[in-house]
Formats: C-alpha cells, sequence, structure tokens
C-alpha cells in the first residue's frame, strides 16, 4: 500500500510549473483554479493536458464552456496563484485581467496563454485527465516561470535562466517522435 504522505514527498521532488486555468460560467462570469499538472501532449494535432480535481466547480464551468485558457504564470505572480488555490467566490476581483478574441480571461502578467477546447476527458482515479485542443496561444516576454518545488514556491536562479544552445538533434528529436521514442 502506498503512503499518501509519502507519494506526496516523492513526487514533491518533480519541480512543476504553475499556470491558471480559466474560463466563464453559464452566466458569463470569469472562473479559474490554479493548475500544476499541466502539460504540453501533442504536436500535431496542437494538444495540451490538465488534471482537475473531480470535485472542483471550476472543472465543472470548463466542461460546460467547452473552452479554457491557461494561462502560465510568472514568478512575480505567487499572490495570483495563492488567490486561484483558495476558494475564494470571486478570484478574478482586483485581478488587472482581460477577455480574449476567443471569450475567455486572460490574465495580465502571464508568460504566456494557451486557448484551448476540450477535445475529450479522461478519468484519472481521484482526477480528470483533460485533453485540451489549441486553439491561439501568446508569449507575453522574457520573464521567469512560477515553479512549485518540494510544497513551496521557487524560481529559476538568475544565473541559470539562459537556455542551453538550440541542437539540432533536439530539435529533430522534439518534433519527430516515433513509437520507440521513450518522450
Amino acid at each position: 500500500m502506498i503512503d499518501g504522505r509519502e507519494f506526496r514527498n516523492v513526487l514533491g521532488q518533480f519541480c512543476t510549473g504553475i499556470t491558471v486555468i480559466t474560463t466563464v460560467d453559464p452566466a458569463g462570469e470569469p472562473i479559474g483554479f490554479a493548475c500544476q499538472s499541466f502539460a504540453a501532449l501533442s504536436l500535431d494535432p496542437p494538444l495540451v493536458l490538465f488534471c482537475p480535481t473531480k470535485g472542483s466547480r471550476s472543472w465543472a464551468a470548463i466542461e460546460a464552456a467547452g473552452r479554457f485558457c491557461v494561462n502560465v504564470l510568472a514568478e512575480e505572480q505567487q499572490s495570483t496563484c495563492a488567490t486561484f488555490g483558495s476558494r475564494a467566490e470571486d478570484k478574478f476581483a482586483g485581478l488587472a485581467w482581460h477577455s480574449s478574441p476567443g471569450g475567455v480571461p486572460v490574465l495580465e502578467g502571464s508568460l504566456a496563454t494557451i486557448e484551448c477546447t476540450v477535445d475529450s476527458v479522461v478519468d484519472g482515479g481521484d482526477h480528470y485527465i483533460v485533453i485540451g485542443r489549441v486553439q491561439a496561444m501568446s508569449e507575453a516576454g522574457d520573464g521567469r516561470p512560477l515553479l512549485f518545488y518540494r510544497g513551496q514556491y521557487t524560481g529559476v536562479a538568475p544565473d541559470k535562466s539562459t537556455p542551453a544552445p538550440w541542437r539540432s538533434d533536439l530539435d529533430s528529436f522534439l518534433t519527430n517522435t516515433t513509437l520507440d521514442t521513450w518522450l
């Protein structure tokens, strides 16, 4: 039997980025939640995934709307993350945001936004695995991401923020996967 606390501690060794997934509810009000279980899934077609808990009110609104926006948080957005990770009634109060041309809330200051439609949903234990088809996306700048590691916020060290030089073999690996690719 796997102990829940040990499971969380072990998985806490894996650093994750933090996003806020947003949509509008059936009444047209903005809604969202902090999410660190987000990942790219496919280049062709362009798909991403995130994993909300089955009891999430935000997930219910996303499912009803059929569309959502992934807001990739910058390191200075810790308070935004805390708000969207809470059970506050109006998580958008006092927050700078705008509605995208696709009609989903976009948080100001995010490093990137990815607008999607719900493509499919798979059972994942006490969560759902939501696969989104990318409809639009944008990059906001050169900031550093807000990260979560060992149960707390962290960031990229200033001397480590420069990406490694791009290599053609890595580009080939990432864009030309085969059945035996481990990625």
